[in-house]
């Protein structure tokens, strides 16, 4: 008698590939974004636990809904390229929700200036990306309108972190600048590790 062992996605896709690195850039860009944007999707959930029931929390809601999409894109990607995640997954889970339930417990506008901090790394990642992408003839042209559309949306849910007052949040300057520098210093672990 056989006994079938059932290995969850991930762990099939480092058995599969392995770390062979047949295109590493492909291979850290799609990590790092899928550790992005699994980290802004627990970062709306945490928002979503403290402020789900306030005035910005359909907004939240919504902008919580296009991160869903946009993890879901990377997962599809990590999947079909058979690219390892990142190693510090669950530390992108936990982090992102502490960050999202701790600055929405400072206040809506805290929230909102969180949002204002991840979104303005994530458009210049996103822009950084893109300049790569459109100066490799050989780039994927799929890959690229996805990283354009999710990089629109992105700046689209920093819009709506001014516009509901992210900037009058109290430590706005200190809170953000905090907030950037961990984003940073998370993309480049997260291209690696």
């Amino acid at each position: 008698m056989k006994m079938v062992v059932q290995k969850n996605t991930f762990s099939r896709i480092i058995f599969q590939r392995g770390l062979h690195g047949a295109n590493k850039k492909l291979d850290s860009l799609i990590r790092v974004n899928h550790a992005g944007e699994l980290g802004a999707d627990r970062i709306y959930a945490g928002q979503m636990a403290v402020l789900g029931n306030s005035s910005v929390g359909p907004k939240i809601k919504e902008m919580w809904e296009q991160e869903k999409v946009h993890r879901h894109k990377f997962e599809q990607l990590i999947i079909q390229n058979r690219v390892r995640p990142s190693l510090l997954f669950p530390l992108w889970h936990c982090a992102g929700y502490v960050l999202g339930a701790g600055t929405a417990l400072m206040g809506p506008k805290a929230a909102m200036a969180c949002t204002v901090a991840v979104e303005t790394v994530i458009v210049e990642h996103y822009n950084d990306q893109l300049r790569d992408l459109m100066n490799d003839p050989d780039s994927d042209k799929e890959l690229l309108e996805t990283i354009k559309k999710f990089r629109d949306e992105e700046q689209e849910h920093h819009d709506c972190g001014i516009d509901h007052g992210a900037e009058q949040a109290p430590f706005y300057d200190a809170l953000t600048k905090v907030i950037k520098t961990g984003c940073k210093v998370a993309i480049e672990v997260a291209k690696r590790v």
